[in-house]
């Protein structure tokens, strides 16, 4: 009975005198009436500032007037925000006037900052930390070529022909020299 009311009420509203309601029709109005009745309500969602820039070009939105626009240059606050201005606390000491007069900081931003500043030192050690391994990994084949070439034994290369080339003693002192290089750098 209070539906068939309801229904009669809504689409007397619509502008619907004759409107029949079967079965799927009921919920699809009832929606429609909540949501209107919905968005009506949201009507503070709609809180517009409105100001003056220093050019004089007049400015309207949903989010606070730059921090550089002076108080006299806000024209217009949303209704929660002209109680807050009208009534400011009173001061209890001279600390708390410090932390009033130092800007207010985002803490969105504030939290921005500090996650890229982990992210960059986290970065940073990561690298450093490759760096290391790869310098172990140079000094550990380093060693190895090195102990190669000091232990006498016969060794060959291949020239650009692919052909097999026995090292001989000059080459074997420049191979020697490099690798005692590589140990002295990445070796510490």
């Amino acid at each position: 009975m209070a539906l068939a009311t309801l229904q009669r009420s809504i689409a007397t509203e619509l502008g619907l005198h004759n409107a029949s309601f079967g079965q799927g029709a009921a919920p699809a109005l009832l929606g429609l009436a909540l949501t209107l009745l919905l968005a009506t309500a949201a009507s503070p969602a709609w809180a517009q500032y409105k100001w003056t820039d220093s050019r004089g070009q007049m400015h309207a939105s949903d989010l606070l007037p730059p921090r550089e626009i002076p108080e006299k240059n806000v024209l217009q606050r949303p209704t929660a925000a002209r109680k807050a201005a009208a009534a400011p606390a009173p001061l209890a000491s001279a600390a708390s006037a410090a932390a009033l007069a130092k800007p207010a900081v985002d803490p969105e931003l504030e939290a921005r900052r500090k996650k890229a500043a982990l992210d960059a030192g986290a970065k940073a050690r990561a690298d450093a930390d490759q760096q290391a391994a790869q310098r172990a990994d140079n000094c550990q084949r380093a060693r190895q070529q090195l102990g190669t070439l000091d232990n006498g034994q016969r060794l060959v290369q291949f020239n650009a022909q692919g052909e097999r080339v026995v090292m001989d003693d000059a080459a074997r002192a420049s191979a020697a020299a490099q690798a005692r290089q590589v140990v002295t750098t990445d070796c510490r």
